[in-house]
């Protein structure tokens, strides 16, 4: 018998479209024999992820951290995604910039939301914010907004340049 893994799986903690409940029940439906949580710099998912996993299903407890790397020679730091499994979320070090890494992907998506205003693009924070449905919020929120407000027709759409990949690009900030 194959085991079936799938180790980068995000809910609603971060951008992911299913709530860490209904990642759990997709994950059975699909077959799986383990499956990871790894939501963008957030353990927020953990719990919810943890009380529904069937029977039968092995949960493994991780986090796709956003990091930047200093690479010899190169001359700007490269940003990466790491994805980390089986932490300690209470180490103090760690705890902390977890939630530096979330305030400040929230404070840029409320920038990204204020640029766009600005040229009169007819969406909200409160909107951005409540398709995130209480996760961490990104650009993927902001993309739905754009979709709704007729603007693009797809998430791709809304990251290219003329959107949120250039013209209301904002860096965030990342892990050294």
């Amino acid at each position: 018998r194959v085991t079936r893994i799938d180790l980068h799986c995000h809910s609603t903690a971060s951008d992911g479209t299913l709530t860490p409940a209904q990642l759990m029940a997709a994950g059975v439906a699909a077959g799986l024999d383990v499956m990871a949580i790894t939501d963008h710099d957030t353990t927020g998912g953990w719990a919810e992820a943890a009380e529904a996993r069937p029977d039968g299903l092995a949960l493994v407890r991780g986090a796709e951290l956003s990091c930047k790397w200093h690479a010899p020679g190169h001359p700007y730091p490269i940003a990466l995604h790491l994805l980390a499994y089986l932490f300690d979320p209470a180490e103090p070090r760690l705890a902390a910039d977890l939630v530096a890494l979330r305030t400040d992907r929230e404070q840029r998506a409320e920038r990204i939301v204020s640029l766009l205003r600005a040229d009169g693009v007819p969406i909200t924070w409160a909107e951005v914010h409540g398709y995130a449905a209480g996760g961490s919020v990104g650009r993927p929120h902001i993309a739905q907004a754009l979709i709704r407000a007729g603007l693009v027709a797809t998430t791709n759409e809304a990251f290219a340049s003329r959107w949120l990949g250039a013209r209301y690009f904002v860096p965030k900030s990342d892990l050294d």
